[in-house]
């Protein structure tokens, strides 16, 4: 089980990673769908490593990072609904 946090850790620190990469060298904008969606799924995988370790201060900025990710999220999704 170990293993397999540890391999979530990674995943998600280079997810959110990526995702910065791409918004800075403009292959992504930081309003897109894309890359909110590749923060959403990092900080998942975030708070699964943190609360695994006990590392509550990174869960919690990490619930927080997820949160504002699923608002941009929905904020996206009214945006392209016809009214």
């Amino acid at each position: 089980m170990t293993n397999l946090i540890e391999i979530i850790g990674w995943a998600a620190a280079l997810l959110i990673l990526a995702s910065y990469l791409l918004v800075s060298t403009g292959r992504l904008s930081g309003t897109s769908a894309a890359f909110q969606w590749m923060n959403v799924i990092g900080a998942a995988g975030f708070i699964v490593n943190s609360g695994w370790h006990h590392a509550l201060p990174s869960a919690v900025l990490n619930i927080a990072w997820m949160a504002i990710g699923l608002v941009a999220l929905l904020r996206l999704r009214r945006t392209r609904l016809p009214a």
